[in-house]
């Protein structure tokens, strides 16, 4: 096992109004917004690669709140240890433009995220 950074590769933002929350965490922390479309928006530093995103929750959505991803090497085999440690998978492994993501709820509920570079 070489999964071993405990610094976070991204976070999630999950919410029932993703445009007031862009527009509110832009005011706060002055983060740049890029939307991609009406459901989900990048955000980060000016100049910078993005470092998390804002989304709009639906019924179908894996969870609701913030989400911190954490970096491993291979996500699916995250997910399958994290499985039999007891955790429970809310996010299938799926490929997006910044990488490989997952999610699970710890033993207490707790949404984690695991995100690779590939």
């Amino acid at each position: 096992m070489t999964d071993a950074s405990a610094t976070p590769a991204w976070f999630d933002i999950s919410t029932p109004d993703s445009e007031r929350a862009r527009k509110f965490y832009n005011e706060m922390f002055g983060w740049n917004v890029l939307a991609l479309d009406g459901t989900y928006a990048l955000v980060g530093a000016e100049n910078s690669p993005p470092t998390g995103g804002i989304g709009q929750a639906g019924p179908d959505s894996p969870y609701l709140g913030v989400v911190v991803y954490f970096p491993v090497d291979d996500v699916d085999a995250a997910l399958e240890r994290a499985e039999k440690l007891g955790g429970k998978r809310t996010l299938e492994p799926t490929d997006t433009p910044n990488g490989r993501i997952a999610a699970f709820t710890d033993l207490d509920g707790y949404n984690i995220g695991i995100k690779s570079s590939s």
